[in-house]
Order: C-alpha cells, then structure tokens, then sequence
C-alpha cells in the first residue's frame, strides 16, 4: 500500500502526467464533439439571378433563411462563377435562368442550374442534396402533392473540378499536408534530442559550429527528403490515380518548401521543450497529428464547427496550407488567388524560426 501511494503522490506532483491523463481526453472530447461534424451549417454560395423575378427573389430568401446556407455574393455573370470558385470561399452557385416565373407560368416547370465546388465530395454531395431539399419544399408549396412525381423546379447539378465526385480529390492534397508536417516536425525534433540523449551535444557544443549552422546542418536532409516525399506523392496521384496538377507545379513546389520551412522550424521550436525522444514524439503526434486532422478543414469543414474553433484554426498553419495545395493542385489558382494564405505561411515560419533559434541558443548556453 505504501509503494501504491507513493505512485500516486509522484503522479499528482507531474503536471505532465496530469495532462496526460485528464488533460488530453477531455480536449479530444470537446474536438470531437464540437469540431467533428457531418452534417451541414453556414456553408457559403454565390446566386447569379438572371430573372430577378418573384419566384427567383423567394427562392433564395428561402436558400438563405435555412440554417445550412448563406448567400455570400450576388454574381452578374457566368464568367464571374470560375474566379469565385477558385478563391475557395463559395461551396456553390446557384443559377436561375431568365423569365423563370414566366416559364413556369407557361410550361409548368423550370430549370435551375446548380454548380457545386468538388473539391470536397462529401460536403458537396451535401450541398446539393440541401438545396434540391429546399426546392422541393417550394415546390410543394406551389403545386401540393404533385410534386412527387412531377417537380415544378428541377435543379440541373453539376460538379467542379470534379464532376464524378472522386474522393482522391480531397485526400491527395490532405495528406501531403500530414506528410509533411509530421516528417518535418517529428524527425526534426526527435534527431535533436537524440544528441542531448545520448551526450553527442556536448561535442557539437565544443566544435567550431555557431548555433545556426547546427540547426541547418540537422535540418537540410529532411527538408530534401520532405521535397521527395511531394514529388513521389504528386507522380503517384497522376499516374496512378489520374489527379494530375491543374495550376503552375513550381507554384506548387514554392508553397510546399515553404511549408516544409515552416514544419522544420516547429521541430527546432519542439526540441527545445524537451530532453526525451519519447516526449517529443508524444508532442508532435498531440500538437501536430489531431489538429491537422480534424481541424484543418481536410476532412471535415470549418464553416460546420462553432464559430470559436473558426479562430482557433487561424493559428493552424495546416489550415491555410489545405487551402492552397486544393486551390494550385486542383482548381488551377495562381499566386494571386492564394497569396493571402501564402502570406500567413511565410510569417508563421519565419516567425517560428526567429523563436527556435533563439530557444536553441539559449538551450546551448544553459549546457555550456
């Protein structure tokens, strides 16, 4: 009983095994609980009225009253429905053709064209399936039971950038973001602590090599196996499932050395809080791993969480990363569709090494 005490009292004076223990559950809890989300809420589209009529104005007061849409822009033409779509804000764009009212009037039904972005299957599928939902019901309110069998508005759907719903669409461009920050990060880390382990720091501490020029020299073989990893993946994801590179491929390669950049930094920033592999490892797969997928808007979108987990991801880097592989990779965007996101990226990074260059130096003038 008294060895069964004494490990208690030693666990309640870690605070790092307390987090461990209720800390971390009841953060993956309110993750999954709050963030994770399947359904649909607050998802942005774009109408482009070419009757502006009566049946057209109500339709889309009725798109907007529901809690799953609001109508984000009020396009003038169809040339407008490509740069709306590759600034990645828009999931669809509902078109209504003209003299709508009038058609129905005299044919006794009418078309309307429903363009969803495919980038995300899943979340367009449910798009789609919502507003063909709301035109039913006004549908219903117009002609009672024969809606059933005979619709009065039928949406004409169409899918961008990935008319047959491919799900490699959205998980290509997803896991290049896991890949590289965890190799990036975790290696990173961990290869730095390993020095401090097994005492080869001390050695690197009297050779002639300035703080900067040991990071750099621990750093670069990752950063080029990192660049590997994305060629292989992105060959893979046009030979072997036919997702080639729509938008420019040294664009590409520019923002994803930017990230590679950015992930390194963080592993520096991550050996510096810790002595042991096994904790730097646990860091990166807790700071890194679940945040990056769950939260980054890979799989489940952002716009269906609470609003504070919208601010929450702001500091993500993965988030913004998501947003521009899908936009050069997939929708063909340039540089100036996603510079913002670019923009974010490069402060982040160079931020973070700014930071783990000088907690670096710091360490190293605690073991000298």
């Amino acid at each position: 009983m008294a060895f069964v005490r004494k490990e208690f009292i030693h666990i309640f004076r870690d605070y790092r095994t307390l987090i461990i223990l209720f800390g971390i559950p009841a953060a993956q809890i309110l993750i999954f609980g709050y963030a994770v989300r399947t359904d649909l809420k607050n998802a942005a589209i774009a109408v482009l009225d070419n009757a502006h009529d009566e049946v057209s104005k109500e339709l889309t007061q009725n798109i907007e009253a529901s809690k799953f849409f609001y109508v984000a822009r009020q396009l003038d033409s169809y040339d407008e429905i490509d740069a709306t779509f590759k600034e990645g804000k828009i999931r669809a764009v509902v078109v209504f053709p003209e003299k709508m009212a009038a058609t129905i009037t005299r044919e006794g039904t009418a078309t309307i064209s429903l363009i969803a972005d495919g980038t995300e299957p899943n979340t367009a599928s449910l798009v789609t399936g919502y507003i063909n939902g709301i035109l039913s019901t006004y549908s219903a309110s117009l002609t009672g039971e024969l809606t059933a069998t005979m619709p009065l508005i039928m949406p004409e759907v169409r899918m961008y950038f990935n008319p047959n719903l491919e799900s490699h669409y959205m998980f290509i461009p997803g896991l290049i973001t896991l890949i590289l920050i965890m190799i990036c990060s975790l290696m990173t880390s961990v290869t730095i602590v390993r020095e401090k382990e097994y005492g080869t720091m001390e050695v690197l501490l009297v050779s002639p090599l300035r703080p900067w020029q040991i990071i750099v020299g621990k750093a670069t073989p990752y950063f080029f196996l990192s660049l590997i990893n994305v060629i292989v993946i992105l060959l893979m994801a046009w030979f072997v499932f036919g997702l080639p590179v729509q938008g420019s491929i040294a664009l590409l390669i520019a923002e994803c050395m930017l990230y590679i950049l950015l992930g390194l930094a963080l592993g520096i920033l991550i050996s510096t809080l810790t002595g042991k592999m096994e904790n730097a490892i646990f860091i990166s797969f807790l700071a890194l791993m679940l945040p990056a997928l769950l939260l980054s808007g890979f799989i489940f979108p952002i716009e269906n969480m609470p609003k504070i987990y919208d601010y929450v991801t702001m500091i993500l880097p993965p988030r913004w990363f998501v947003d521009v592989i899908r936009a050069i990779m997939i929708k063909g965007a340039g540089i100036g569709y996603v510079w913002k996101e670019t923009l974010i990226l490069a402060v982040t990074a160079l931020l973070l090494m700014v930071i783990s260059i000088q907690k670096f130096k710091t360490r190293l003038g605690e073991a000298k």
